[in-house]
């Protein structure tokens, strides 16, 4: 398989496929031969379904041959975060726990993929329930960085940046809790979106903490990222979060360049609350640079320290967390995995007092944030504050939770996206947030 083909965008081979160029039985047979040929390396799928993905593509080229094209998803293949239900097909959130668990609906962010012609390649691997890892005591390994399999490639999306990075899919969904989409985007030098709160349904996802979880597209490409939002986004009444919006068409401003645009940069965020890496900072002043020399008006601005935003939204994830697992950690502890399990049961000391106050905490930060982002078009800050550590570190690993810029945009609900900055001296990727 060429590695055009392997590395093919979502919008790319859209187009051709649209143009009889590319046949989708021909992309996903090449996609699933790649990863029979390469997964055990990187551990990205926890369960591959190549007959189902193969029936699904020949459906999509019918269709298309006899003019029924659905639209520029259609035939495209992408991969779910195994806690994202679909009918008849176990949803494990790499636990024990859930082992063998059939869902027996689609979750509506996989309706709405299948209706737009997708084609499932399998569902890929996560941390314990989306916050337990990378761990080494589960019924599944954890998932590798293509890009040094020693290292961390980030999660709790971890199958998702992976396998993304490994050429296996064009498109997959995360979900961000605290990060889980931005972190293996910039572990794994991909696209991550976590769209604005209630944008994307959650009904059918296992929850990790309600008012923080966020789902959203894993692409290689800003493009394909718009195209996919494109596909999963709008309301459902089924899920009390879901905004009641219309849906504006996120390719409309592609290609457009950014003179006028006002940025604002969180700079205090990697240079004074958490000291990032050097070379991670000077990715993060090199890409300022180059806006500015675009024409972008730039701007620094100050927001609530960092450590402000991940105490509160530390609080209110643990609390939220521990209230989903309470029964499974008194019935079934030893089931989960050692990390899930410890960062679970940090929630049951919490007070609902404590809980409260960090609510009305979060309504605070929530608001001085509009107040300075009244003033500019988008801001940019790092996501994480240093390239991906081995996956066998574990003090590193511990401090991978802090030293990271994503939490204050769980907390204040608005859309985060991360994008690829270069690559440090040992050819690990770095990353931005706007």
């Amino acid at each position: 398989m060429s590695g055009d083909l392997a590395y093919l965008g979502l919008a790319e081979a859209a187009e051709l496929i649209s143009a009889k160029k590319l046949s989708p039985v021909e992309y996903v047979t090449a996609l699933l031969a790649r990863i029979e040929h390469y997964d055990a390396n990187y551990n990205a799928f926890i369960a591959l379904t190549p007959e189902r993905a193969l029936t699904a593509a020949r459906t999509a080229e019918t269709e298309i041959a006899a003019g029924r094209r659905r639209g520029p998803f259609h035939g495209m293949p992408y991969a779910l975060k195994d806690i994202i239900d679909v009918e008849g097909l176990a949803t494990t959130a790499h636990s024990k726990i859930l082992k063998g668990n059939i869902a027996r609906r689609h979750a509506v962010v996989t309706e709405r993929l299948e209706a737009a012609g997708g084609v499932l390649l399998g569902k890929l691997s996560t941390h314990e329930f989306a916050i337990g890892g990378p761990s080494f005591d589960l019924p599944w390994p954890p998932a590798r960085n293509p890009w040094n399999r020693d290292h961390f490639c980030g999660g709790s999306s971890s199958g998702s940046g992976a396998g993304l990075a490994a050429g296996f899919f064009p498109a997959a969904l995360g979900t961000d809790t605290g990060g889980s989409i931005r972190n293996p985007a910039s572990m794994c030098g991909i696209t991550g979106m976590k769209a604005t709160y209630g944008r994307v349904s959650r009904r059918g996802v296992a929850p990790l903490a309600f008012s923080l979880d966020h789902i959203g597209p894993m692409t290689r490409t800003v493009r394909d990222n718009a195209l996919m939002l494109q596909v999963i986004a709008g309301h459902d009444p089924g899920d009390p979060g879901s905004a009641d919006e219309p849906v504006p068409d996120y390719g409309a401003l592609l290609g457009q360049d950014v003179r006028g645009l006002r940025i604002g940069v969180i700079r205090h965020f990697y240079t004074k609350d958490v000291a990032g890496n050097p070379e991670q900072v000077e990715a993060l002043d090199a890409a300022v640079k180059l806006l500015a020399e675009a024409g972008a008006e730039i701007s620094e601005i100050t927001l609530p320290a960092l450590q402000d935003f991940s105490a509160c939204g530390q609080i209110i994830l643990a609390a939220e967390a521990y209230a989903v697992h309470e029964q499974w950690l008194k019935e079934r502890p030893e089931d989960y995995g050692a990390r899930a399990r410890e960062r679970l049961l940090a929630g049951a000391t919490l007070r609902a007092v404590d809980y409260l106050q960090a609510v009305r905490w979060r309504l605070q930060l929530r608001d001085r944030v509009a107040a300075v982002f009244a003033d500019i078009d988008a801001a940019i800050t790092a996501s994480s504050m240093d390239p991906a550590c081995r996956i066998d570190d574990d003090e590193a690993l511990s401090s991978n939770y802090w030293r990271q810029a994503r939490m204050p945009f769980n907390v204040t609900g608005q859309p985060g996206l991360v994008i690829p900055a270069g690559f440090s001296n040992s050819g690990l990727p770095l990353s931005l947030q706007l």
